[in-house]
């Protein structure tokens, strides 16, 4: 698991994008609304979904990530 630092609460698709898991919004956005992310265990299907400490995210393909602040 590789733990992301970010300094604020940040949404879902940014933080695709701030770990490097995509290129672009467009690319969160796709992954997020085709079910290839969950949160936390869940599968997260709202790019506008606030992300905060100790969050886990898991993205199909690309591996298991955790929000620390």
């Amino acid at each position: 698991m590789e733990k992301i630092k970010i300094n604020n609460p940040i949404r879902l698709d940014q933080f695709l994008k701030w770990a490097n898991v995509t290129g672009s919004g467009g690319q969160s956005k796709i992954m997020i609304q085709s079910g290839m992310v969950k949160v936390n265990g869940i599968t997260e299907t709202r790019r506008g979904k606030v992300l905060k400490a100790n969050d886990t995210v898991e993205v199909d393909g690309a591996g298991i990530f955790q929000v620390v602040m």
